[in-house]
Parts: structure tokens; sequence; C-alpha cells
């Protein structure tokens, strides 16, 4: 006879596991030293994140928002992103934001020329590809 498995089930890591997010995030720091006028980063975290910092490193303004501008349909690209002010403006050098969110990636657009950031997130264990793509109202509409 066969042997009854004693554990039929095994919790994984996963988007609605509550303890992927109340266990110490893993450190992950990247940033980019000249962003040009207009330009926008994408910075595509290994695993789904459950907080970063985003830290302005010049005085040039730098938008952080969770969808490209290209996302957008219209005439004019980023005009959703733009007049729905969907993003949040970083205007000194040492400006800092927190945000206590899960999501695969974020993107960064310069105001100005040679824009500077570091960006510092606490990655839980879930795989990117598990993440639903964040889009809608107040994020690219």
């Amino acid at each position: 006879m066969a042997e009854e498995n004693k554990y039929p089930y095994i919790p994984r890591a996963g988007l609605h596991q509550v303890g992927s997010y109340q266990v110490s995030g893993r450190p992950w720091i990247t940033g980019s030293l000249d962003i040009d006028a207009k330009e926008e980063k994408r910075i595509k975290f290994p695993y789904v994140c459950k907080s970063f910092t985003l830290v302005n490193r010049t005085d040039v303004d730098l938008r952080l928002h969770f969808a490209p501008t290209a996302s957008v349909k219209s005439g004019n690209a980023s005009r959703g992103y733009i007049t729905g002010l969907h993003y949040i403006t970083l205007t000194d050098s040492k400006d800092k934001v927190t945000m206590n969110v899960k999501c695969k990636e974020v993107y960064v657009t310069s105001q100005g020329a040679n824009g500077a950031f570091e960006l510092y997130a606490e990655l839980t264990t879930i795989p990117t590809a598990s993440m639903y793509p964040l889009t809608g109202s107040g994020l690219s509409k």
C-alpha cells in the first residue's frame, strides 16, 4: 500500500501569502548617474518588492510612476500620465520617497538634463511572473 502524503499542501511564496510580506525583505540597490531630459528609466526588480525608497541625487526634478509614459494611447504618448498627475515628483537633491507597495517595476523620468537617483528595495521571494500589471485609474488613466 502506498504511503499517504503527510503534507498535502506545502506553502509557497505568493502574492496573497501574508508571510511573504511579514519577513524582512532581501536588500536590492540600483541607481543611475545621468538621465537626460524627459528620459524614462524602467527599473525591473528581480522579484516582487514589498517596499522601495527612491532618492533624488541632483536638483533636477525626477518623476516616479508605475506605468510607462508610452502606455497611454493618445496623440501625445504621455498626455494621460501628465494630465492625470499619476506620478510623484522629487524636486531637490536628497529628496526621497518610500513606498510600501508590491510591484515588479517602477519608472523614473527626469525633467531636466543630468538627473540622477538611487533606489533601495526590499524584495520578497515571489517571482515577478506572479505579479499582475499595475494599470488603470490612478496609475495610467
